[in-house]
């Protein structure tokens, strides 16, 4: 809730007398310069509200405005750069959207053009030729000759201030700069706020923790950031806020994660029994990696202490999660607990289903499956099993969160895949028993330490780090689509041997019926090239209905098609061990994560496969940079680590409701490890000593991780 105009004016001129009133309390729109209408581009465009928000939008980039070049040394390559220069033939060339303005900027050593696309009609009479003006910008070269386009201009005897040091340069939209909304004038709405709160601003860490680990204070930190005296003063205000929002973060996951430790009781696995001995005795289909049994011990722990486990399992593509997953159920059956496994499509359950009850054959474990396909009868059967506990194992979909569906006694919960599934759902499964059951998250997109510790910080976190012995690294290369006929011919290689081939193409809601008919054409295409040679065909995508799907997909496992020309409908949970190709069309438009995941798809037989990666010439360094990453390793974390520095962790697949706690405004999780690494542990030790913050001099700090985190649900507890 914002005050009032009346309220916020009031605040506003009272503002010295009351030092710690919340800055989230003042609007924008009240600011001098700023008003209603900018407001509501600020807000639309960026989320910004409040004094607060507007101080956390950080400057991406800093120039150095202490250095002034002559126009001799200036070149198309320079970033921004500063020159002092006369101004003369100014000229308005060109009607409607081809309106320009130029000028030509002048000194000693040369001249260069100056143009202006925009606001056209405020510049005019802005300039008087013959004086000198202080022209920042950014060089560039058209038609041979020299220009800025939209330089900043100051007149040199009123701009001495901004010969000082560093310019901050701050993330702007093309809405925003129509609403004279650029760079320059965020610097100064930021100056205007400092002005007008007179530097109060409430600090947020307590003084003995300031001083204890040597931090600037919170209005230093700030104001250094925005308008920075030193490299050295940039270095330290960036550390603070980066360190705050880190520790806050860490603190709040681990406080939670005490809490969940201290007062929830969990179903005690007491008993390795029969039904896991004779399982590893007897039906064990290849023995178990070092990483598999490590993990195996963990979870056996967990569930042994009596406290609740909340445990992630990473493993990457074909690491043998399934395996771990079926051994940790046979635990809960030998201590007479019913377990339960979720899959997030219809695809992925039933594979499971059958991969699970071909290794318990002959156990006499009772095991179902519950989709939404199951007919009427069959359901019922499946919930009267599950209520009367005659029912052992259940493994299913979203079918499993019904209400109808009641157990006798859920000892275990695991879902796969989890980012699949939004936290509200996942917890209905949490709530199915007195006792809550032992929930193990599993997921085949490896999460990098830094995002893992801020993610799922709350949970113990268990990795299978290597494969089962015997598999082949799988080789990936990059073709260009004038390569084609050359891909083809390799298919074509490998289809003769025996083996079948993916070939998967983008399909982005944004252009939707662009990216439908590249599919339809390269179904068509490899139809025309390979159908004639004895090779079935299938297409599977998003727009099928559920059954077509289903049956393209069987013919595929079942080998009656060769080649399955997709969208990412496979991009999880497909598993054709004689599929030793994968080609990826317009590879350039994936994402580091989404492409890994799609190469696991092949490389799950003992024969050497490929993942062929096509592109287009032209494409962007980050997409070259993604490319060179995959063709260079096999290693998801190393991939993930990669992803991250890319793109940053709001970007990277199911972070968006993953239970982030709080939208990251300074810190990187790909950068700034080590901030967060001493973030964490300083917050475990604090809570070692005080787990409720209960002590004075933590009440800042429980203060403020209940004005951070006062609007979040906290799903914490359970996954």
């Amino acid at each position: 809730m914002f005050v009032s105009c009346c309220e916020c004016r009031t605040f506003v001129s009272l503002y010295n007398s009351f030092p710690n009133v919340e800055l989230s309390g003042i609007h924008i729109k009240f600011l001098p310069g700023v008003g209603e209408k900018k407001a509501a581009v600020l807000e639309e465009e960026l989320g910004i509200v409040s004094y607060e928000e507007m101080l956390y939008h950080i400057p991406y980039r800093y120039v150095d405005r202490s250095k002034i070049y002559r126009i001799a040394e200036l070149n198309a390559k320079l970033p921004y750069i500063q020159v002092r220069a006369r101004i003369r033939e100014l000229h308005n060339v060109g009607t409607g959207k081809a309106a320009r303005m130029t000028a030509i900027a002048y000194d000693d050593s040369g001249e260069l053009e100056l143009v202006w696309f925009k606001g056209l009609k405020y510049l005019k009479g802005q300039f008087e030729e013959g004086k000198e003006y202080l022209i920042f910008g950014q060089p560039s070269e058209f038609n041979r000759r020299l220009n800025i386009v939209h330089p900043e201009t100051d007149l040199f005897e009123k701009a001495g201030h901004l010969l000082t040091g560093f310019q901050s340069l701050y993330p702007t939209t093309e809405k925003m700069k129509k609403s004279f909304l650029h760079s320059k004038a965020i610097g100064k709405i930021q100056d205007a706020i400092f002005r007008s709160i007179n530097g109060k601003i409430p600090e947020t860490l307590p003084a003995w923790f300031i001083s204890r680990y040597q931090l600037m204070y919170l209005h230093d930190a700030l104001y250094n950031v925005h308008f920075p005296s030193s490299p050295e003063a940039l270095e330290k205000a960036l550390f603070r806020l980066k360190f705050e929002e880190l520790f806050y973060i860490q603190l709040n996951i681990l406080k939670l994660k005490y809490k969940r430790k201290a007062f929830f009781k969990g179903c005690a696995f007491s008993t390795v029994g029969e039904y896991f001995n004779g399982f590893y005795s007897n039906y064990l289909p290849f023995p178990l990696t070092g990483a598999q049994k490590r993990v195996i011990r963990e979870i056996r722990q967990d569930c042994g202490s009596g406290k609740q486990m909340n445990r992630l399992l990473q493993g990457d593509v074909g690491s043998g999660k399934t395996l771990v997953a079926l051994m940790c159920m046979l635990m809960a059956l030998d201590n007479h607990y019913q377990a339960c496994l979720m899959a997030p499509t219809e695809i992925l359950a039933n594979q499971h289903f059958e991969t699970i009850g071909r290794m318990l054959r002959g156990l006499g474990v009772t095991v179902a499956l519950l989709t939404g396909s199951t007919k009427k009868k069959e359901r019922a059967e499946i919930h009267r099993g599950l209520e009367e506990g005659s029912l052992q194992l259940i493994i299913g979909t979203h079918a499993l969160l019904e209400d109808v569906v009641a157990f006798d006694n859920i000892g275990l919960v695991i879902i796969d895949e989890q980012h699949r599934f939004g936290v509200a759902q996942r917890a209905k499964l949490w709530h199915k028993n007195n006792i809550p059951p032992h929930v193990l998250v599993m997921t085949a997109t490896p999460i990098p330490r830094t995002l893992a510790m801020t993610l799922y910080g709350d949970l113990d976190v268990s990795v299978i780090d290597e494969l089962p012995p015997g598999r082949k690294p799988i080789t990936t290369l990059h073709a260009m689509e004038t390569k084609r006929k050359e891909v083809f011919r390799f298919m074509e290689e490998e289809l003769k041997k025996g083996r079948q081939a993916y070939v998967v193409y983008p399909l982005i809601s944004e252009s939707e019926k662009m990216d439908f008919q590249n599919l339809e054409a390269g179904f068509q295409q490899i139809t025309d090239y390979f159908s004639p040679q004895g090779f079935p065909v299938g297409m599977v995508h998003g727009k099928m209905k559920a059954a077509d799907k289903d049956e393209e997909m069987r013919l595929f496992v079942t080998g009656e098609t060769r080649i399955l020309v997709a969208t990412t409908v496979i991009e999880v949970g497909v598993n054709v061990p004689n599929a030793s190709v994968m080609v990826v069309e317009s590879a350039e438009r994936f994402g580091l994560s989404q492409l890994h995941q799609l190469r696991g798809r092949v490389g799950r037989g003992a024969d050497q496969s490929y993942c062929i990666l096509m592109t287009s010439y032209k494409i962007s360094n980050d997409s070259r940079k993604r490319i060179e990453t995959m063709t260079s390793t096999n290693d998801g974390f190393e991939i993930a680590e990669a992803d991250l520095k890319l793109r940053g962790p709001g970007d990277l697949e199911g972070t968006q409701q993953s239970g982030l706690s709080c939208n990251l405004k300074v810190a990187h999780l790909g950068k700034d490890g080590r901030i967060l690494n001493e973030a964490s542990r300083i917050a475990g030790e604090i809570l070692n000593d005080d787990p409720e913050l209960v002590k004075e001099e933590h009440s800042l700090l429980a203060t403020q991780i209940k004005r951070i985190f006062k609007t979040k649900i906290n799903w914490h507890f359970i996954s």
